[in-house]
Parts: structure tokens; C-alpha cells; sequence
């Protein structure tokens, strides 16, 4: 009975034994994370420590010659790569081409002009060199730049400091130099404006210790300020390394009324009636050669003798002239006169200086009536860009005029000084306007095809 107990016992461990045999090869089953069979594991639990040092041996050598280490696991990964099927090379999604912006029309305004050996350039203030759109499109079409108003005397005379030195100082800001060091680096040239106006101009600088409360600096003292003023702006700009992107700089901006009358104005009461001439002798006395010194006005059509007067007064001992042009703001509006306007141009032209057009817009209507931006209204403003550039073109080429360079002041109406007049070249969403191809000398564009005229 204790035989028959023992020999079941016996056979019950047997079968016990062999039960935990069995669950333990079934923890191995199915593929593993590299897809390998039941066989590979079994064959893996069944390896010796002897294997093991084996392999590592052998592992050392091929390691030696080059190989993997592991020829078993070698040859069976390259029958499962023969197995797979040929993996596709990612495709790469087609690149769109960049799309053209609404106003490449093929030809640009710096083309135009560059055939006629012209500069074109617009003004800038720091809000367009924040804005990626403002400064595609000045790129595309402009090699000159005139600050719109950070190198007027309010932007860059300083008070404070001029009070602690006893004499005006000149220093730039940091939104200045900022526009300054994006013109050097995008290779514009520039026109400075402006040094001698009455307008933007702190009234503290005529004043006794620069204090507006005290009294009136006497003559002697004004045109010492002056010349203090002027040779600063220049050594500055030579001092931080921008002087030689200037070509031109207004010395004196609008001095004169249309009734030919001097302006009053703070300078003319301090130094007296000869104040112009003092500042273009200076600006002669300080300016490198290269940088044409330029007065600047508007509705200059209405001051042609004023002018034409006014630059025969400024010459030197010599009789040289101390001026080399006039600038031209060219604030037009498209029911203006451009027979008058040329008239104007000619004379000037005439006394051998040149002539740029410095501030160029062309409002709807006239002075007194300004009319709606109707189709008809911008049809008629293509054509006057237009008929006003071709005129001014034939005159360049032709040797009537001396002009080396012609000034938008601006190109979007949506960031002109007079946008509720439309005067530019493109809307506010950057389309291209009849004007734009007025500018540009496309006439079949410019608003005569669908013109009643």
C-alpha cells in the first residue's frame, strides 16, 4: 500500500514537474519585439554559460575583422530583409513656387529709371522697415532713401546735453541708427533731410542757455549755434559710418511764401534776411564734395521767379555757386497744370543746377476740391504719373534737365501723410494702381485705354 502511495506520489510530482515545464516555455511563445519565433527563444534559454563565454570570444574576433558580433543573429536578419518587400523612398511633398507679389508686373521702378541713369527712391520711416511687405517691395524698387523724419533738427538735437556742453549738440537716436544701418546694409542711397526749417525745430535752440523762459541769443551767437549744428551732423554721420551713402542733403526747407516774402521763422529773426546764405555757405564749408546741397519746397509751380532769384544770391566771393539743385516736393494733384510745372522745371533748369523731385504724390482733383477715388478719378491719375514722368524723362535724356534722381513720398495710400487723398502708387492691400503703371511707363496700364478721353 506504501509502494502503490509512493509510485502515485511519484507520479504526481511527475506531472506536476512536467506542468511547470510547460507554463514556463509558454512565457517564451509568440514573437518577440523583433519579430523572432518561439524557436530562437527556446534555442536562447537553452544556451549554456559555456555558450555564452563562446559568443563573446567570437563576438571579440569579428569585432577584430570588421564583423557584427553575431553571425547567427546576422544571417537571420538578412533572411528576414530578403523576406520583406522593397520599401518606397519617402516622397517628399512637391514645393509650391513662391507666388509673385500682386505688383511684379515684370519690369520695376528701379529698371525705369536706371535706363535714364536716375536714382528712384521713396521715404521711410521705422514702422516700414518693421513691416516684411513695406520692405519687399522698397527692394524690388528703390535705390534711394530719404528719412521721413528722423534726421530732422527735433530728432536729433538734445537738449539736455546741449545745456551741460554750452553749445547744441547733435546725436542720434536709436531709431535713427537703426534706419540708418538698415539703409547701409540693404545699399541705399540717401538724401538727408533736413537741417535749416522752421518747422520741426525745437525753439529752445534760439534761446539763452537753451531755455525757451530766457531771452532771444543775439546774431553772433545764432550763427555760431549754426555752424556748430551743421559740421556736427555731418562728423557724426562720418564718425558712425554712414556719410558716404549720401549723395544730396536739404540744407534749407521751405524759406520762402508764394509772394516771394521770407518766411518768419525763428533763424531769420535771430541771424537776419541772410540766414539762407549762411547756412549754404557753412553747409559748403562742412559737406564732403560728393553730397549735392539742395533747398526743398513746395508749390514750387507758384514761386518759379522767387527761386529762380533766390539761387543767384547763392554764390560765394568767387561767384560760385554755393547751392548744386533744387528740390522740387511735387505735391501734385491730377487737375494741375503740368505745362506750368514744366515751365517751372525749365527755367530753373536754366541756371545750369539740378533739379530733383523730392516729395512726389499726386492727389485726386485739386487743392480746393478733392474728389473720390472713383474708377474714372484713378484712371485720370495714371495718366498724369505718366504724362509727368515720360516729360520728365525725354527733358533728362534730351540734357534740358539735370536730374540724377526723382522721390516718392511713399507708395501705399494706406501710409501716405495725405492717404485720404489716394496719392500713391499702390492701395492699402499693395495692388497696383493706374499709377503704379504710370510710374512705371506702361502706358496701355495707366488708365488711357479705359479712359473716355
Amino acid at each position: 500500500m506504501k509502494q502503490r502511495n509512493n509510485r502515485i506520489k511519484t507520479a504526481m510530482l511527475a506531472i506536476l514537474l512536467a506542468l511547470c515545464v510547460a507554463g514556463c516555455g509558454a512565457e517564451k511563445t509568440g514573437a518577440d519585439a523583433d519579430g523572432n519565433s518561439l524557436a530562437v527563444g527556446l534555442e536562447s534559454s537553452a544556451t549554456s554559460s559555456e555558450d555564452v563565454s563562446g559568443k563573446e570570444d567570437a563576438s571579440a574576433q569579428d569585432k577584430e575583422a570588421g564583423g557584427t558580433g553575431d553571425e547567427t543573429t546576422s544571417s537571420k536578419t538578412d533572411e528576414k530583409d530578403a523576406q520583406k518587400p522593397e520599401e518606397k523612398a519617402e516622397e517628399k511633398p512637391e514645393e509650391k513656387p513662391e507666388e509673385k507679389p500682386v505688383y511684379d508686373v515684370g519690369i520695376t521702378l528701379k529698371e525705369v529709371f536706371e535706363q535714364h541713369q536716375m536714382k528712384v527712391g521713396t521715404c521711410l520711416s521705422d514702422y516700414m522697415i518693421r513691416d516684411k511687405k513695406c520692405t519687399e517691395f522698397i527692394k524690388a524698387n528703390f535705390n534711394s532713401i530719404t528719412f521721413e523724419n528722423h534726421l530732422k533738427p527735433d530728432a536729433i538735437l538734445d537738449q539736455k546735453e546741449s545745456k551741460k556742453a554750452g553749445d547744441l549738440v547733435v546725436k542720434f537716436s536709436s531709431t535713427t541708427e537703426k534706419l540708418l544701418a538698415w539703409c547701409k546694409e540693404n545699399n541705399m542711397a540717401m538724401r538727408g533731410h533736413t537741417l535749416v526749417w522752421h518747422s520741426q525745430t525745437p525753439t529752445w535752440i534760439f534761446y539763452e542757455n537753451f531755455d525757451p523762459s530766457k531771452a532771444l541769443v543775439s546774431r553772433e551767437v545764432m550763427l555760431q549755434r549754426m555752424e556748430s549744428y551743421i559740421s556736427q551732423v555731418f562728423s557724426l554721420l562720418e564718425e558712425k559710418g554712414y556719410l558716404e551713402l549720401f549723395y544730396a542733403y536739404d540744407i534749407v526747407n521751405e524759406a520762402w511764401m508764394e509772394d516771394g516774402t521770407k518766411r518768419d521763422s525763428l533763424w531769420l529773426k535771430t541771424i537776419g534776411d541772410d540766414y539762407l546764405w549762411q547756412a549754404f555757405y557753412l553747409a559748403d564749408k562742412y559737406a564732403p564734395e560728393y553730397i549735392d546741397l539742395y533747398y526743398n519746397d513746395y508749390n514750387e509751380q507758384f514761386k518759379t521767379d522767387t527761386l529762380y532769384e533766390f539761387v543767384q544770391t547763392l554764390v560765394d566771393e568767387e561767384g560760385n555757386y554755393l547751392i548744386d539743385g533744387i528740390g522740387f516736393q511735387a505735391h501734385l494733384y491730377t487737375e494741375d497744370s503740368l505745362e506750368d510745372y514744366f515751365a517751372t522745371m525749365d527755367k530753373i533748369a536754366s541756371l545750369g543746377i539740378k533739379v530733383n523731385l523730392t516729395e512726389l504724390d499726386v492727389c485726386l482733383g485739386s487743392w480746393p476740391e478733392i474728389k473720390p477715388a472713383t474708377e474714372e478719378n484713378l484712371q485720370a491719375q495714371g495718366q498724369y504719373y505718366y504724362n509727368l514722368i515720360s516729360g520728365i524723362l525725354q527733358r533728362v535724356d534730351e540734357g534740358k534737365v539735370h536730374m540724377d534722381a526723382l522721390t516718392f513720398w511713399g507708395f501705399n495710400d494706406s501710409l501716405s501723410w495725405r492717404r485720404e487723398r489716394n496719392p500713391l502708387l499702390l492701395n492699402a492691400k499693395y495692388e497696383p494702381k493706374y499709377a503704379y503703371y504710370g510710374a512705371l511707363q506702361i502706358k496701355e496700364n495707366a488708365g488711357f485705354a479705359e479712359s473716355k478721353q
